[in-house]
Parts: C-alpha cells; sequence; structure tokens
C-alpha cells in the first residue's frame, strides 16, 4: 500500500493553539496559552528572557507535543497524523542553526540544501528549475553575490540571510524564525529586516511568526505581536494595539516607553534610582 501524505488544510489558521500548556516533570513552561495565526499575518512574539517565547514556538513547529490543551498546524492536530508531512510545509531559521558548512559549500548549494532538508547536498534531486529558485531566493534576500562564495567565509549576517533563503526553497506555508538577529551588528540587522520585508512583497500569503527580544527588530511590515511574561500570554492581537507602553510595561514588569519612527518600533524604560 502507498504510503498517505497529508496535506495541509488552508481553511482555518495557519496555528491555532488552545489552553497550551508545557511542563517539563512538574514545573509549567508556559500555561494558557491560546493563539491563532492566520495565512498573511505577520507576528512578532516578545518578552523577557526564559519567558517562554521558544516553548510556545517549538510547539507551532511541531517539535513538541504540548502537555495540555490543543494544538493545530496548518489545519492538523497533532497527536493525530505524521508530523513528519506537516514539517515539510514549515520553514524555520534559527539563530544557532547550523548551515551545511563543508569548506567548499557554496551560499547556493547550501539554499539548494533547503529543498531536500538535507545537511548534504543530494545533487541528483536538484535539477535546473531548482538551481534556478535558489539563485532568485538569495537575490530575493539580498545575496546573490554570495552565490559562489563559500559559506564558511560569509559573515554573520549574510549567513542569516542566506539560512533565510534556505528556509524558503521548500516553498512553506509557515515560517517561524527564533531570534534571527542574534549576534548580528546594525548593518547585519538593517540587512536582514529588509529581506523580511521584501519577502514579505514577494509572498503575501505567507504566515510568519519572529521571536525576538527587541522591537527595533521587528519588521516594519509586521502585522500582529504575541506577548509572554512568565509562561503566561499577556497580550496577543494588531501590532498597533499590542506595542503600546502599558501593554509592554506589563510584559517586561518595567516603565516602558514606545515609540515609532517610519514604521520602525523603538522602545526605553523609564530610568529608576536604585
Amino acid at each position: 500500500m502507498k504510503p498517505v501524505f497529508v496535506q495541509p488544510n488552508l481553511d482555518g489558521p495557519a496555528i491555532a493553539l488552545a489552553d497550551v500548556e508545557v511542563r517539563v516533570g512538574r514545573t509549567p513552561l508556559v500555561s494558557g496559552v491560546n493563539w491563532h495565526v492566520g495565512y498573511g499575518e505577520r507576528w512578532v512574539v516578545l518578552g523577557r528572557n526564559g519567558a517562554g517565547k521558544s516553548t510556545i514556538l517549538s510547539v507551532a513547529s511541531t517539535q513538541r507535543f504540548p502537555s495540555a490543551g490543543r494544538a493545530v498546524v496548518l489545519g492538523h492536530r497533532m497527536g493525530t497524523v505524521d508530523l513528519r508531512d506537516v514539517r515539510t510545509h514549515i520553514g524555520f531559521v534559527g539563530a544557532n542553526q547550523r548551515l551545511p558548512d563543508a569548506e567548499n559549500h557554496t551560499a547556493h548549494t547550501v539554499v539548494l540544501t533547503g529543498h531536500s532538508g538535507s545537511v548534504l547536498p543530494l545533487w541528483e534531486r536538484y535539477d535546473d528549475a531548482l538551481r534556478d529558485r535558489a539563485a532568485k531566493l538569495l537575490d530575493l534576500v539580498g545575496c546573490a553575490e554570495l552565490a559562489d562564495r563559500p559559506v564558511r567565509v560569509c559573515s554573520q549576517g549574510e549567513r542569516a540571510r542566506v539560512r533565510l533563503a534556505r528556509a524558503l526553497m521548500a516553498d512553506p506555508l509557515l515560517l517561524l524564525l527564533d531570534e534571527p538577529f542574534a549576534g548580528l551588528d546594525l548593518p547585519g540587522r538593517e540587512d536582514l529586516l529588509l529581506a523580511l520585508e521584501n519577502l514579505t512583497r514577494a509572498q503575501p500569503e505567507l504566515a510568519t511568526v519572529t521571536v525576538t527580544h527587541h522591537l527595533e527588530e521587528v519588521p516594519a511590515t509586521a502585522t500582529h505581536a504575541l506577548l509572554v511574561r512568565r509562561g503566561r500570554v499577556t497580550a496577543a492581537g494588531p501590532i498597533e494595539e499590542v506595542l503600546t507602553g502599558p501593554g509592554l510595561s506589563d510584559c517586561y514588569e518595567r516603565d516602558v516607553e514606545v515609540h515609532r519612527v517610519a514604521g520602525r518600533w523603538v522602545a526605553h524604560a523609564r530610568r529608576r534610582s536604585f
């Protein structure tokens, strides 16, 4: 009997978490998480270190099962289908994600491996159409000139954009980015932000979720925000309604001022005496 491959269901949200809890032993990492992400929405997830942001993302990526509650990703409830099929429609970018970095692997080759999801290139699977797609994705993220450059000599900012192009190679319906700006200097951050904004224009139907620490790292094209404090969601919704002084003050447990300039967000805590 031929295997039955699970196809995504596009009728509902890309992510639907209902009363999700994740525990390690008896210790809850996150509790009572309710969150819906629609196709074409571009979410940012903010909160202090250890708040539970990456834990929530690990459920959304189907890499971790909830200890309680209901998790539906791309129209399929976790625990009822073969998640390996679901994962083929999810792109993932992480700051600590290892790239295929053999001495002679060029940026173009690394992006190609995103099609097969392999650490090493599977040359027999890559036809001219796929090679052309890899080149176009490098161009989309502003790295066309890196196509023939070994990734081992690329800067951290360049590698971040190559990771993004690689994640897009399989044409995902959901793109998850876990602290993609970590370790980047200002030019690297700005180049990655521009790449994400270009992606929005090129693929407006793609659902994206970006976990970050700083409002300066929120793309101008972001539409929604999720705030997490001590394992619980404190606010979720359209970004203009969530990224407010009171909302972020509650999330970070500090008195925070928020400003928006030319579509970009800036925040700082009001100084206090010790």
